[in-house]
């Protein structure tokens, strides 16, 4: 029999079989995936192969994990050489941002756009809070949405409190499997809250101290959309960083899709885009074609990838 894992809480799983039916799940053994440890050997989305343990007791045990579409993972908070996989499955990926209270990077944002386009995850950005951003944070937003948008990357300007942009989000997530992701704080369990009243997700306010979100979703669970919209979505514990795994300094522009275009016009099939004669990234920032801010934080990444791992 086949499941889907919907939520998992390190040792046991919740699944929803074929039938329709949720069960708690183990594993049996070990599961190695693709020649890759992770941290957490199963995900929430992945499918998977089940047996009936118990009837009565409603558990089952985890006997195969079919192949994976995609996924996407980052490195793991508690083992910087491991990586966390933040889920499986999916079709599209929703970073909440906030431009204050508490307030997202550009670094921030830019990883998660990374790595969804290292594992061919179509990606977006939702600005919360709209309600709370003075003249300052609305040129911001114009900015960094002209930015984006010049790249491929759609934006949506969202308050949960005031309902803007709350419409909009909702048709965007119809028949399809979503990972919402972002910081603590960002309003995102408060959105998943507007769709799904009966759950009663924990929501926190931003730590008066410290100016970041409290974590409240201890791990990442699946909810199926009401009907008759059809989809899910995936909510994640709250992140205070995103660190990139399995992505080399070589490789980094390759996920930025601005400089993928141009990559080929380099003078050198290797160039890094920092130092070298004749590269088309550069240019492409000097006329314009690239913006400086995305070069910026391409540079404050690179710098960040240690090439010890590879």
């Amino acid at each position: 029999m086949k499941a889907i894992v919907y939520r998992s809480t390190g040792s046991w799983y919740n699944i929803k079989t074929e039938t329709g039916k949720t069960m708690s799940a183990r594993i049996k053994g070990v599961f190695k995936i693709e020649n890759i440890t992770s941290t957490n050997p199963i995900a929430v989305g992945d499918e998977v192969g089940i047996d009936i343990e118990s009837e009565s007791a409603n558990t089952a045990i985890i006997t195969e994990i079919l192949p994976r579409r995609n996924y996407i993972n980052r490195q793991s908070p508690s083992h910087k050489k491991q990586h966390h996989i933040v889920a499986a499955n999916i079709d599209q990926s929703v970073l909440f941002a906030t431009l204050r209270d508490p307030k997202t990077s550009q670094g921030f944002i830019d990883r998660f756009l990374v790595t969804s386009e290292a594992y061919h995850v179509p990606a977006m950005v939702v600005f919360n809070k709209a309600d709370l951003y003075k003249i300052k944070e609305q040129e911001k937003y114009a900015m960094l949405k002209e930015m984006y948008a010049a790249i491929g990357y759609r934006t949506v300007l969202m308050s949960v409190k005031t309902n803007e942009g709350v419409d909009e989000l909702k048709s965007i997530l119809e028949n399809k499997i979503t990972l919402m992701s972002g910081h603590s704080g960002v309003g995102k369990s408060s959105f998943i809250n507007s769709i799904f009243p009966q759950l009663q997700l924990k929501t926190q306010d931003v730590s008066g101290w410290s100016g970041k979100g409290m974590h409240t979703t201890t791990f990442a669970e699946m909810f199926d959309l009401p009907a008759p919209t059809g989809g899910r979505v995936i909510d994640t514990p709250g992140m205070r960083e995103f660190g990139l795994v399995d992505i080399s300094r070589q490789e980094l522009s390759h996920y930025y899709p601005e400089m993928a275009r141009v990559l080929n016009d380099c003078q050198f099939n290797n160039c890094l885009h920092i130092n070298e004669p004749g590269c088309a990234v550069k240019d492409g920032v000097v006329n314009g074609t690239i913006h400086e801010e995305r070069y910026i934080s391409y540079y404050n990444i690179l710098e960040s990838i240690d090439e010890k791992n590879y």
